[in-house]
């Protein structure tokens, strides 16, 4: 059996990111994945950097908005940490901040754009809406339909088979230990430390942070204690390689849709279109992807047109993958309730704001005090679903 100080389960973007922060901290770090690194939803995404309110977001009107609107600080640190990750990494990680755009395509639509703009340039976030020739100037790629479009210069994207490997080696090359294929079947507190128990192996830690996305509510059973973490079934397509298109990350303000091109010429498209999760026996299987929907393929296809030459492009390859939603849509980060070293990070925009969330968690557990408030997103605000 080995100690550890802290134990990270999970090996997506947040574990890998949380581990590298511990180690080079020079913290005794181990990472446990039941796959490999990067299986799941750190992998599966389409890379989006939007740092704007996204449609679910905004889509259930203005007071939904405004308690979204409670993680901007997150977005404008995420915004920075982006930009200067390559550098902190030591290696590429596609990660590309050349502008966004949420697009509006009605009176209403250019409304509800409006309202948000003011709401995001409440928090700090530096986001124009345009009309007319400068919106054309800045996209002519756009349908003549589009009638405006807030933008985010610092928007882009990254690629997301690039980021948590580079965090995974950085953390190993600050003396993490980082163990994949092992599945953890047990996790209990004893003695004022963590018990783990992953495929024959018991190691024993300080603190353990839960960063396993969907199978957050799983592990925090086995520590007997309840969060409210629910699985989402997202589609994801490319198309063909076609010669540079579009610059920008596109969005919309009336419907799920994310656009952006690949560094070798595909479009990827994406934005929150549903794909069937899969039960056996009652119960939903978070090992097996969910199943593609015709109707998510077309819709995606559909709200494409406002770039007109993607809807010449054959898609080649969609795929599905699974995100971790609150009922509150805000991050679960921080301290879990009633059980002494046990620290949680999910939810929210996690790719996207996973390098803040992965900052702020390693503060905490390192004994300093974050830079920004945690306490709005603490599972402490799900405290009745524990009595013990």
């Amino acid at each position: 059996m080995a100690h550890y100080d802290t134990a990270v389960v999970g090996g997506g973007l947040l574990g890998c990111a949380v581990a590298w922060h511990l180690a080079r901290a020079g913290t005794r770090v181990l990472l446990v994945e039941k796959d490999q690194l990067n299986r799941h939803a750190s992998g599966q995404n389409a890379g989006s950097l939007h740092f704007q309110l996204e449609y679910r977001m905004v889509e259930h009107g203005d007071d939904a908005a405004r308690e979204a609107a409670r993680a901007l600080p997150l977005h404008l640190d995420a915004m920075r940490a982006w930009a200067g990750l390559e550098a902190a990494l030591g290696e590429p990680c596609g990660v590309a901040q050349r502008g966004g755009l949420m697009l509006a395509e009605t009176p209403a639509e250019v409304a509800a754009l409006d309202r948000k703009a003011a709401l995001e340039r409440e928090h700090g976030l530096d986001v124009d809406v345009l009309e007319g020739a400068r919106l054309r100037d800045l996209a002519p790629y756009l349908a003549e339909s589009v009638r405006a479009a807030a933008h985010l210069p610092g928007e882009g994207k990254a690629n997301p088979r690039l980021v948590t490997p580079a965090f995974a080696r950085a953390a190993t090359r600050h003396g993490a230990e980082l163990r994949t294929g092992h599945r953890v079947t047990a996790l209990h507190r004893d003695g004022g430390r963590w018990h783990l128990h992953a495929e024959g192996r018991a190691d024993t830690a300080d603190t353990v942070v839960l960063a396993a996305g969907v199978w957050t509510t799983e592990l925090a059973a086995m520590a007997d204690t309840r969060l409210p973490v629910f699985p989402v079934g997202l589609t994801m397509s490319a198309t063909a390689r076609t010669a540079p298109l579009l610059p920008h990350l596109i969005q919309h303000v009336g419907r799920r849709l994310s656009m952006k091109q690949t560094p070798e010429g595909n479009i990827l498209l994406g934005g929150g279109w549903p794909a069937k999760l899969v039960t056996r026996q009652g119960r939903i299987d978070l090992d097996h992807n969910p199943e593609l929907r015709y109707e998510s393929l077309t819709g995606n296809a559909d709200a494409a047109r406002v770039v007109p030459a993607v809807m010449h492009l054959p898609v080649i390859r969609s795929w599905s993958g699974m995100t971790t939603l609150t009922p509150d849509q805000l991050p679960l980060l921080g301290a879990v309730p009633r059980r002494p070293g046990l620290y949680v990070a999910t939810g929210g925009s996690a790719f996207t704001l996973g390098p803040t969330y992965a900052r702020l968690l390693a503060a905490t557990l390192l004994g300093a005090q974050p830079d920004l408030p945690l306490d709005g997103y603490s599972p402490a605000r799900f405290g009745a679903l524990n009595f013990v």
